[in-house]
């Protein structure tokens, strides 16, 4: 906008200044001109008395040195013969040629005639005997043009001035009008990092200062709509506890039996995620869920505990799995808390979604410095997702009973907080496949999903491989581990 301003001003002062100053110095060149021819008449007129009273040559020689163009040698005398047959008299150096002489002596006008290096004013004098003399007067080019140089020299100076003037003012106007949206502009760009504590100071023009009072109201409801969320989530998860506490002393009462334990611990795994869901809703950050995640996390690791534990539900339904990618660390941006959250969610999609004895694999791959990204597919044998694009909306839930549509959501808000995303295709199980591609800001790499492709292709699908190279992972065998790992699936949908 500053520019903008300066430009449109510079167009409108030059074509200001060319429109006046183009006709003045015209001006100033006819008015040159007319000096110069103003000052021959002068000169042509002081000899003029002189021929009234005589024609002797000697006395118009002595009258024409009395001038200061005849001193110069720039008076000529052309004093036609008498009729009688006398000689004509021609005094100084005489530039005009003889028919511009003739033409003036006839028609007793002053006239002017080119002449090399400049013009002769030609002026007719009656003298005796009904004859006219004609008074020559050179005019040298230089007389002509004498001081308009200079002239126009002042013109372009005051109009260079003017216009350096005029962008200097429109400089400063627009400096004070684009301060104030650029002021604007950085506390959106702030608000929109998170920076909830972000205002505009109220400066500039008096639509600015609407613009800044509108943002700055915009914050402040915008902070008041995020604590009533904290607050409600935090309320909504508050009233779990009296079922849960209802549920505790039920379990306590079960007795001993692995069952009973199992079920025990199922109850405190979840009134500990609810305490946690409390706590993270009253706490009041500085940035926003948007701002960059500096938490590390071992996303191998997690998957070799996520497995472990969907293998008891797995099992329970005769459903075929396979890892890959597992055996050494691979490191992302990730807290451990979101990145649980998010497989649990798509793994929970894959029981509640495909029918029983439906595969499934999870495969993970370190880009590394190729793409500076981390990717996880997980994979399965079931029907597919008929619309991959309305599935990743928030909220979709047409998933069967119970779906909220909120699993696959889950996944790809935590992908895009690292600057990756989730894709939703056809794997090579036959069923769905949902790429989570966790990064910071680095695109995939080419050939990065067909590499883990052609690698599954190529594992061993007899039985339940790759379970029993993870060492640690057991396995939980009994229905009620199935039925924890239903309800652990349950809340994060």
């Amino acid at each position: 906008m500053r520019w903008s301003l300066v430009r449109v001003c510079l167009a409108v002062t030059v074509m200001v200044v060319v429109a006046f100053a183009v006709p003045l110095a015209l001006v100033v060149k006819e008015m040159a001109r007319d000096r110069a021819f103003a000052q021959a008449e002068r000169q042509a007129a002081a000899v003029g008395p002189a021929l009234a009273i005589t024609t002797d040559r000697r006395q118009l020689q002595r009258a024409v040195a009395s001038t200061q163009a005849g001193a110069d040698g720039r008076i000529a005398v052309h004093v036609p013969a008498p009729e009688e047959g006398g000689r004509a008299v021609d005094i100084g150096p005489g530039r005009a040629p003889r028919a511009d002489l003739r033409t003036a002596q006839r028609l007793g006008q002053v006239s002017t005639s080119t002449v090399p290096g400049g013009f002769a004013l030609l002026q007719p004098t009656a003298i005796a005997n009904e004859r006219v003399a004609v008074v020559e007067v050179f005019i040298p080019d230089d007389e002509v043009t004498r001081g308009v140089a200079t002239s126009w020299m002042v013109l372009a100076g005051v109009g260079l001035a003017l216009v350096v003037v005029a962008v200097a003012v429109a400089d400063r106007l627009g400096t004070h009008m684009v301060g104030a949206a650029e002021r604007l502009a950085d506390a959106a760009h702030d608000l929109g990092k998170g920076e909830l504590g972000v205002r505009v100071e109220e400066r500039g023009p008096a639509e600015l200062r609407s613009a800044a009072a509108a943002f700055n109201s915009m914050a402040d409801q915008v902070v008041q709509l995020l604590h009533n969320e904290r607050e409600l989530a935090a309320d909504l998860s508050h009233r779990l506890r009296t079922p849960l506490t209802v549920l505790r002393l039920n379990a306590a009462s079960l007795g001993d039996g692995d069952n009973a334990e199992q079920t025990r611990e199922a109850v405190a795994t979840l009134e500990v995620e609810v305490d946690r869901i409390i706590t993270a809703a009253r706490e009041q950050r500085e940035n926003s869920a948007s701002s960059p995640v500096t938490t590390g996390t071992d996303a191998a690791e997690v998957i070799r505990e996520r497995m472990a534990f969907w293998s008891a539900l797995a099992e329970d339904e005769g459903r075929d799995t396979w890892v890959a990618g597992v055996d050494g660390p691979v490191p992302v941006p990730v807290p451990k808390a979101e990145l649980v959250a998010a497989l649990d969610a798509l793994l929970g999609n894959v029981f509640r979604h495909t029918p029983e004895g439906t595969g499934f694999a999870v495969d993970v791959y370190d880009a590394g410095a190729a793409g500076d990204s981390v990717i996880v597919l997980v994979s399965d044998a079931g029907p597919g997702i008929p619309d991959p694009r309305a599935a990743l909306r928030r909220g979709y839930g047409d998933g069967g009973p119970g779906s909220t549509g909120l699993g696959l959501d889950i996944a790809r808000r935590v992908a895009e907080s690292t600057g990756g995303e989730v894709t939703v295709g056809r794997s090579v199980l036959g069923g769905a496949e949902v790429c989570l591609r966790i990064g910071s800001g680095g695109r995939e790499p080419r050939g990065a999903r067909q590499s883990l492709r052609r690698a599954r292709r190529g594992a061993t699908r007899t039985g339940r491989v790759g379970l029993g190279g993870l060492g640690n992972l057991g396995r939980r065998t009994d229905k009620a581990s199935g039925r924890a790992a239903r309800g652990h699936h349950a809340r994060h949908q």
